[in-house]
């Protein structure tokens, strides 16, 4: 992974005990089994992780939340006159494909709908704006699944929009990675949450000539980062795990990959993994990591080794 332009004017940069100083009396609300449904496939997150990162992120989350309300009162209240209820907190969570980022947002939420100043917490991920296997076939894009191009954005902004104007049931078609398609016909509905957390790969992306951008509407932003050799080692050990289960359903789209040898599926993950998701992280995700409010970097077992916030 290349080195972030680091100038201490522009970030702070904590250590894992530097960090885990600032959960001051952050309860640990979170139980061993809970913390154990949370993790996904080769994406482990110690009690260790819940305490001394996780609960500080927490805590400096809840004070964000504070004040985002506490400026929607200003302009609101104070300034038109007219109080109204404070809009949707969102936060914002970007970075590679394998990186964690689906287990460290379900975490995250855990932990923040047990803050009682906001309980609604929910948390969506950019999978169910990708467009329909029909439609990138059609377009000639299955090869560029994740891309920013694989995306609709119109319907991703419309929602982010929707949610910072407090509309109530608002619905987000469901992905299924089994399928590899979005569910005809489901649905996950948002109905105005104090927080939503919005995470996939493109967060942070910039469209050029678009009117607006997803981080438009984020009051913070996450990016999940860690060393490239490190990725596509934890993609092709997720990738192996999955051909020995999921894929041996007759319902998977990658059922074909079924009675691959072990040494057969690490060369099929290492050969997408070269040819779409390395591609995809250098050229659209890993550029965008410097516009996120806080950066986690990993270590070579997923621990979380160093926090870069950024001061402004």
């Amino acid at each position: 992974m290349t080195a972030m332009n680091f100038s201490p004017a522009s970030y702070l940069v904590f250590g894992r005990e530097d960090w885990a100083a600032l959960r001051a009396n952050t309860p640990l609300s979170l139980s061993h089994s809970e913390l154990q449904e949370l993790c996904g496939l080769n994406e482990p997150v110690s009690f260790a992780d819940v305490a001394d990162i996780y609960l500080p992120l927490s805590r400096l989350l809840n004070l964000y939340v504070r004040a985002a309300r506490r400026l929607s009162g200003v302009v609101e209240g104070a300034f038109l006159g007219r109080p109204s209820p404070a809009p949707p907190c969102i936060i914002g969570v970007a970075g590679s494909v394998a990186v964690g980022k689906s287990t460290f947002a379900r975490v995250l939420r855990a932990l923040l709908s047990r803050w009682p100043d906001h309980p609604h917490v929910e948390l969506v991920t950019t999978d169910g704006f990708l467009l329909p296997t029909q439609v990138l076939e059609r377009r000639g894009l299955m090869s560029r699944k994740g891309f920013p191009e694989s995306y609709d954005l119109r319907r991703m902004l419309n929602f982010l929009m929707s949610v910072k104007a407090g509309e109530a049931s608002l619905r987000v078609p469901v992905y299924s990675h089994e399928a590899y398609d979005i569910v005809p016909g489901e649905f996950q509905y948002v109905d105005r949450p104090d927080v939503l957390i919005f995470e996939g790969l493109n967060v942070l992306q910039v469209v050029a000539g678009a009117p607006a951008v997803a981080s438009d509407f984020f009051d913070f932003s996450i990016y999940l980062d860690a060393d490239v050799t490190d990725i596509e080692r934890w993609y092709s050990e997720r990738f192996s795990l999955l051909q020995r289960t999921v894929f041996q359903r007759p319902s998977s789209y990658f059922h074909h990959f079924k009675d691959l040898t072990p040494a057969q599926a690490d060369d099929v993950a290492r050969d997408i993994w070269q040819h779409t998701n390395l591609p995809n992280l250098l050229h659209n995700i890993e550029p965008t990591r410097e516009r996120a409010r806080l950066v986690i970097r990993k270590d070579a077992s997923h621990a979380i080794k160093e926090m870069w916030l950024r001061r402004a």
